[in-house]
């Protein structure tokens, strides 16, 4: 008797599981037909404090201007990427933020994130940046260096990166420690930038790259450049590091916005890509990468409505102030300009490695490789 008991008890609270996640999926729908204000009447009739999560440190503070414009308690989280993941399958969120597109994938399959475009932008957004989620903003990494002394790494081609002159002068966090690191270099193995690497080689060597053993160009590329890298375990400290008077002839591949920190020397330092189209010259084949930031609603979720008005807000001028103080965060909505002094999205987007989050997942075994030479 006792096991039968357990056994309904078990398929009930199954049931309801899978009733309350159709009942999140359904709200989704119909929150993406809905005005601000509709959003808002719906958000202000639900209870309970509202939390979101995301691998992005200004969420806290779009958090505690969303809660001050609609007086709805928040409790926002800076979080890693697999921490974020983690929350997600051990505690209730109602919203999720993350760059992480890969794996993000994995979760929207199995329904345990949701896509939802509000009404009140999806004329302004490109069918690109709905899909696989909604990307609330494009984030870069590109090379930077330090410009100080007699033997300035100013590159114009990526292969220099890789002269054995440049061993411990490449400054970058171990794509084992991130996984928008590792997602760039799994990008360069495929058809499009292998070729555009081998094209790079020759137009810095004057002959054809000689493979070898690697089953195209992107892995030469990933082993001879990891091999001259010194890892450091965080972006804010490589801008640092490669800022200092004592730090000519380095160059680091970090996050552009970074060099808001007030203890970066940014009078130290070129941004290669900036230099490329001053100058108007080409940086071969890439000048770094670029990666979105999806926003999403949480199958646990106890206030979906507050997640889309959350979701709403962050997409908004308003809502993306939080990250436009600064160079180096670009919206998808072409109504929200880019900081002033920055280049537009578009040069970036093609300048730049962009995230194709499918690829990477449908080439897993890349990051086995890049693990190895990492070592």
């Amino acid at each position: 008797m006792k096991k039968i008991l357990a056994l309904a008890l078990t398929l009930m609270l199954a049931f309801a599981a899978v009733s309350a996640l159709a009942d999140i999926k359904a709200d989704v729908e119909a929150g993406e037909q809905m005005t601000t204000e509709q959003l808002l009447e719906k958000a202000l009739a639900e209870t309970g404090v509202f939390t979101a999560a995301g691998n992005t440190s200004r969420i806290v503070k779009a958090a505690a201007a969303f809660q001050e414009k609609y007086g709805i308690q928040t409790e926002a989280s800076n979080l890693k990427d697999q921490e974020i993941y983690n929350k997600l399958d051990s505690t209730v969120i109602d919203m999720v933020m993350i760059q992480d597109g890969a794996n993000l994938l994995d979760y929207i399959d199995l329904d345990k994130l949701f896509n939802f475009v509000p009404a009140s932008v999806r004329d302004q957004i490109a069918d690109a940046d709905r899909e696989p989620a909604l990307v609330q903003q494009y984030i870069n990494k590109v090379f930077i260096y330090n410009k100080l002394g007699d033997d300035v790494p100013a590159i114009r081609n990526v292969w220099e990166l890789t002269a054995p002159e440049m061993k411990g002068r490449v400054i970058f966090k171990s794509p084992t420690l991130e996984k928008v690191n590792q997602n760039f270099l799994v990008m360069l193995t495929s058809d499009y930038w292998a070729e555009e690497l081998a094209e790079a080689y020759k137009a810095w060597k004057g002959e054809d790259i000689v493979l070898g053993d690697y089953p195209n160009a992107g892995y030469k590329w990933i082993a001879e450049f990891l091999a001259n890298v010194t890892f450091i375990k965080s972006d804010t400290t490589i801008a640092e590091e490669v800022s200092q008077d004592t730090a000519a002839g380095k160059i680091g591949l970090f996050v552009l916005s970074k060099l808001r920190a007030g203890t970066v020397i940014t009078d130290n330092l070129t941004v290669a890509q900036y230099d490329a189209t001053e100058k108007d010259y080409v940086l071969e084949p890439f000048g770094g990468f670029m990666y979105p930031m999806y926003v999403t609603v949480s199958a646990k979720a106890n206030r979906p409505y507050t997640a889309m008005l959350f979701i709403d807000f962050l997409m908004s001028e308003e809502g993306f102030s939080f990250w436009n103080d600064s160079i180096g965060a670009y919206s998808p909505n072409p109504n929200i300009p880019h900081k002033e002094g920055d280049l537009d999205l578009d040069v970036w987007k093609n300048t730049l490695v962009m995230e194709d989050p499918l690829y990477i997942q449908e080439n897993i075994e890349v990051e086995d490789f890049i693990r190895l030479h990492c070592q």
